[in-house]
C-alpha cells in the first residue's frame, strides 16, 4: 500500500475520485434525494372532514361551469387566452368571498427536500378548482415557507417574498429585512419565496435587466397579482418553443399593471409553469427540451 501511494500521480487519481464522489453526492442531494421533514396534518376529525366534503360537493353542484369559467357563491373564475409578444398567455381573473379559498399544498402532502409531484396531480388530490405551480421551495435550503398559516421554514435568503395575509391581501417583503417570526405573529396566511416582485403600489418594480439568476429574458412564466380585496389575476405563459417566445419579467409586469393590479409577484417559471382548471391543464408546459409537466414541490390553488 505504501509503495502504491508513493507515486504522486496516484494521489492525484485518488483526490480526483474523491472530488467526483463529493460533486456527485452534492448533485444528488440537491436535485434527487428526498428528505421528508414533516407530514401536513389536519386537526379535523374524519367525521368533520366528511361533512366538509359533502358541503364542497353541494357547492360545486350549484356552480355554473364552462370550459373557461367557474362560478359559485364563493368563487368566481374566468380564464382568457391572449396572444401577445409572440406568446400564448393564459389570464385568470379570480374573485373570492373569503381568503380561506386561496390555499397552498405540498407534493405528497409532505414538507421536505426534493419531494415532488405534478401540479395537476396535487390539484386533483386537493379537489382544486384552479391551481398553478408555486415557488418550488424544495430545491433550496433557504427562503421562507409558511403555508396555510403554518411555518415550515424560517431561514430567509436574499429573495423578495410574497406575503398573503389572513384577509387575502398580497404584499412583497425582503427576507433580509422582515423576520418570519414577525410575519407569523401577524397571523399571515401564506408566504412564498421566489420573486422578484413585479408590481408594488401600482408601479412596475422590474426593468430590462431584471431576470432570475442566469435565466433567459423570455421564458414560460407563472405569476399572481391583486387588483382589490379578494380579487386576483393569475398569468401563466407558454415559452421556449418555436411558436411561443415567452415573456420577460418586464413584459409580465406590464400585463399585471395594465389589468389594474396594485401588487404582482413572479413565481417559479420555465418548465414548472402550469395552469390547471377544472380537471385539465390549460397551458402547454415545457422546459424547451421535452413537453409535459415538470414535477414541483408545491402549488397555489383555489378551492374548498
Amino acid at each position: 500500500m505504501k509503495n502504491f501511494l508513493a507515486k504522486p500521480y496516484r494521489w492525484a487519481a485518488i483526490f480526483s475520485i474523491l472530488l467526483l464522489a463529493a460533486f456527485t453526492f452534492t448533485l444528488l442531494d440537491t436535485f434527487v434525494l428526498e428528505k421528508s421533514v414533516s407530514k401536513v396534518s389536519t386537526s379535523l376529525s374524519s367525521a368533520d372532514q366528511k361533512i366538509i366534503q359533502i358541503k364542497q360537493s353541494e357547492d360545486k353542484s350549484k356552480a355554473l361551469i364552462t370550459d373557461n369559467s367557474y362560478q359559485d357563491e364563493n368563487i368566481k373564475i374566468t380564464i382568457e387566452k391572449v396572444r401577445k409578444y409572440d406568446t400564448n398567455m393564459y389570464v385568470a381573473d379570480i374573485q373570492l368571498s373569503d381568503a380561506s379559498y386561496l390555499k397552498t399544498a405540498f407534493a405528497n402532502n409532505t414538507y421536505g427536500r426534493n419531494i415532488k409531484s405534478e401540479t395537476s396531480t396535487m390539484a386533483k388530490e386537493k379537489n382544486a378548482i384552479f391551481a398553478i405551480n408555486g415557488d418550488y421551495y424544495g430545491f433550496r435550503n433557504t427562503g421562507y415557507v409558511l403555508r396555510n398559516g403554518i411555518v415550515y421554514r424560517s431561514t430567509g435568503g436574499n429573495n423578495e417574498a410574497l406575503v398573503i395575509d389572513k384577509e387575502g391581501n398580497l404584499s412583497i417583503v425582503s427576507e433580509s429585512e422582515v423576520s418570519m417570526q414577525s410575519l407569523s405573529d401577524k397571523g399571515t396566511w401564506q408566504v412564498l419565496s421566489f420573486g422578484p416582485g413585479l408590481v408594488e403600489d401600482g408601479e412596475i418594480t422590474v426593468d430590462t435587466s431584471s431576470e432570475v439568476g442566469k435565466s433567459m429574458n423570455s421564458n414560460p412564466r407563472t405569476a399572481i397579482g391583486q387588483i382589490s380585496k379578494l380579487h386576483y389575476i393569475v398569468i401563466v405563459s407558454d415559452g421556449r418553443t418555436s411558436d411561443n417566445e415567452g415573456l420577460s419579467l418586464l413584459k409580465l409586469a406590464q400585463e399585471f399593471k395594465d389589468r389594474g393590479c396594485t401588487t404582482a409577484y413572479n413565481l417559479d417559471g420555465g418548465g414548472s409553469s402550469t395552469m390547471y382548471f377544472n380537471g385539465k391543464i390549460i397551458n402547454n408546459p415545457t422546459d424547451g427540451r421535452k413537453n409535459g409537466e415538470r414535477q414541483v414541490s408545491d402549488i397555489v390553488y383555489f378551492g374548498y
